[in-house]
């Protein structure tokens, strides 16, 4: 809760902090068509070096989650409570990332007067949404009816596409007001590995 001032206690609904307008997430698993009893190169060295391998990943395309606009609330004169900013015009949507480029005008919003609450609701503006994409190849070689060994190779955010942060949010502090200056740590990675089976 953000408010606990019975005149304006209605104003706590709103969105989840952590809503997600749209979610589309995919998986896939696809064994390459080479090898013995396959449709390709099903003879010779080429189907004993391609054969058996399998293709896998994940895809995950995501909308931005709701932020609120705030102020620092020391003229409100209300501990506890959350101060909001007072939006002056239509909040217009920049799209920018960095110290010089903000992701919303931050002309559409103005610190409210002391002891007043500001007329914006709680979390009615979205941050950026995030794209990501794993994937990772592996093959199986089997050593007689018991023992196998698996090879896999993996890659985590394998388009290296960073995941912003909301934009900074107090209309106190101007300098950096509405833009993005942080993401979260998800540079893309890779790892390989073995496992024996018997």
């Amino acid at each position: 809760m953000a408010f606990y001032v019975p005149g304006v206690f209605s104003r706590n609904r709103s969105l989840a902090a952590f809503d997600r307008q749209h979610v589309f997430q995919t998986a896939f698993t696809y064994e390459l068509p080479f090898g013995k009893g396959k449709k390709m190169l099903t003879d010779g060295p080429a189907a004993k070096f391609l054969g058996g391998w399998q293709v896998n990943g994940n895809l995950a395309a995501v909308s931005g989650n709701p932020f609120s606009v705030l102020a620092d609330a020391a003229s409100l004169n209300a501990p506890g409570n959350v101060q909001v900013a007072n939006q002056t015009s239509e909040a217009r949507k920049l799209g920018g990332v960095g110290l010089g480029a903000p992701y919303y005008d931050p002309t559409s919003f103005t610190a409210a007067p002391a002891n007043t609450f500001g007329n914006m609701g709680l979390y009615n503006l979205r941050g950026p949404g995030f794209f990501n994409l794993n994937s990772g190849v592996f093959r199986r070689f089997d050593f007689g009816d018991k023992y196998n060994l698996q090879f896999r190779a993996e890659g985590l955010n394998i388009s290296n596409t960073p995941q912003l942060q909301n934009p900074n949010v107090i209309v106190t502090t101007p300098a950096n007001f509405m833009r993005i200056t942080a993401a979260n740590q998800t540079q893309r990675t890779f790892r390989f590995g073995l496992r024996f089976g018997f």
